[in-house]
């Protein structure tokens, strides 16, 4: 595969995700496989699948603005908790509409 059509999603994990994901695959995605083989428990290979699994929705979200996706990879990475990244990103959203409008009232 050309390097230039490896997906965005793929160049944005880390080397651990990398080596995980290929670990998963060839384990044909058992879950109690992979726990064998990390020695860990079921839990907690599907609490670092599902981390993985947000990590690439994450990278997938190039649209979106960068401080927003900042907040999100702090809260996958449990830097802070979920619902404290729910109320910087709503808090964020709401003074850029609010900003927004602003600048629409000044220009009409």
């Amino acid at each position: 595969m050309d390097i230039d059509k490896v997906p965005q999603w793929f160049l944005a994990l880390e080397e651990e995700d990398a080596s995980f994901l290929k670990n998963f695959v060839c384990a044909s995605g058992s879950l109690k496989e992979v726990a064998r083989r990390y020695e860990v428990s079921y839990p907690t290979v599907r609490l670092r699948l599902d981390r993985l699994i947000q990590k690439i929705s994450l990278a997938d979200r190039r649209e979106e603005e960068p401080f927003l996706t900042y907040i999100r990879s702090l809260a996958v990475d449990a830097r802070i908790d979920l619902e404290t990244a729910k109320d910087i990103m709503e808090h964020y959203r709401k003074e850029a509409r609010e900003s927004a409008q602003e600048k629409g009232e000044r220009t009409e």
